[in-house]
């Protein structure tokens, strides 16, 4: 909130906390990470894809085509007065990846390449992501403290997945036989003689 945008002027909108909104609407699986934190990444990929259900997972990544700014010294424009000429219209100039690596229940401020400096707070070893109010309460201080929690927020493996709700068969339905698909003829004729 009141972000000086590029285009659209300043931002008059509170930002949205993707984690958040995931654990109220009831996802059983939620986590952020950093792209920089690639270890982090990867178990929190590998978990989310082994979770029967859904899952979130927030990336923070810098975006230097979205933080093109005109002052910045990584912006498109400094790259075009300050290189040969550009022959590719998508041209984004490469930056140094960022590399985060912190221990749990420690923060790290990041420097993105304009700039701008964001706070990272990786979870303690002791945190219990299967509680849903202090998933949200350790959101909201992180918001209030303009802080980014990494890790696994929330995890609830009794919440069923889609197919369970709906009581959908393990097989799929493009593989089940016809005469799993279509009712015997006593069956039919019952549900007929039950119309008349």
């Amino acid at each position: 909130m009141g972000q000086k945008l590029k285009h659209a002027g300043i931002n008059e909108l509170p930002p949205m906390d993707l984690c958040m909104e995931a654990i109220i609407a009831g996802c059983g699986f939620v986590a952020r990470s950093f792209a920089g934190d690639a270890k982090q990444v990867r178990q929190l990929l590998k978990a989310a894809m082994s979770f029967k259900g859904t899952a979130v997972i927030d990336i923070i990544s810098p975006c230097v085509t979205f933080n093109n700014a005109e002052d910045s010294t990584k912006s498109y424009p400094y790259g075009k007065a300050n290189e040969e000429p550009l022959h590719e219209i998508g041209f984004v100039p490469k930056y140094e990846e960022i590399v985060v690596d912190y221990d749990p229940g420690t923060v790290k401020e990041v420097e993105l390449h304009d700039g701008s400096v964001i706070q990272l707070r990786k979870l303690d070893r002791d945190y219990d992501p299967t509680n849903k109010v202090e998933a949200l309460r350790l959101l909201e201080e992180a918001q209030a403290n303009r802080e980014f929690i990494t890790g696994l927020i929330y995890f609830n493996e009794d919440r069923p997945s889609f197919p369970e709700v709906m009581r959908l068969p393990e097989k799929p339905l493009a593989e089940l036989q016809e005469e799993d698909l279509r009712p015997p003829k006593e069956a039919l004729e019952a549900i007929m003689s039950g119309l008349m």
